[in-house]
């Protein structure tokens, strides 16, 4: 075999091995986003059924109903489930016309366990003015209302296994994260950290919803 020949079939050996690991690449980015084909808002395994036991035991109210108003644009279009009771939430229409305090979190996640309850107790003290919604960003959904049950924070959650909310509004791949969104629809904050108490809480939104 001719040295230019050895040459060009080591080249494309290369270019090969650098292709596979490409596309490697991307199917890992794929799911890390929520966009791969394998991505889901909760798992099979989550039935009516099965859920109907921990819901019962979280003991959650139910998500905002639509009243009117403009919503963020950026949300138009999603529409997901409601943990407390397995209603259709369109997002958008849900909280267009309210001032809205999103945390994002996960069953797994122990800042976000120990942050919530803090949540819970900023929505107690900021009253009907300010909507506090909590969105679990894992496609176990039944581990999500145990938590929560478990905690006893009891406010309204939206199932987004395949975390489109983040996506639509630019949240960094972090958790906990929290989101301020004006009765206007537009985006006030987005706060990439964990809180402790409900005084932390407000001292960062207070700001942006007063």
């Amino acid at each position: 075999m001719r040295t230019s020949t050895r040459w060009t079939i080591a080249v494309l050996i290369v270019v090969a091995a650098l292709t596979a690991g490409l596309v490697m690449q991307l199917r890992d980015d794929s799911r890390q986003s929520g966009d791969g084909p394998t991505a889901r808002d909760r798992r099979d395994a989550d039935t009516a059924e099965a859920l109907a036991g921990p819901r019962a035991d979280a003991k959650l109210p139910p998500c905002p109903s639509p009243r009117g108003g403009p919503g963020t644009a950026r949300l138009r279009g999603i529409s997901l489930e409601c943990a407390g009771d397995g209603a259709s939430v369109d997002v958008a229409a849900a909280l267009a016309g309210r001032t809205v305090v999103l945390n994002l979190w996960a069953y797994w996640c122990a800042p976000c366990a120990e942050e919530l309850p803090a949540m819970a107790e900023y929505q107690r003290r900021a009253g009907p003015g300010v909507t506090v919604l909590t969105v679990h960003q894992d496609e176990n959904e039944t581990a999500a209302l145990l938590r929560l049950a478990e905690l006893g924070v009891r406010l309204p959650t939206l199932q987004d296994g395949r975390r489109l909310i983040a996506a639509a509004l630019a949240v960094p791949n972090v958790m906990p994260a929290t989101v301020v969104l004006r009765a206007d629809g537009s985006v006030a904050e987005i706060l990439p950290r964990s809180f402790t108490t409900a005084d932390e809480i407000a001292a960062a939104v207070g700001p942006n919803v007063g």
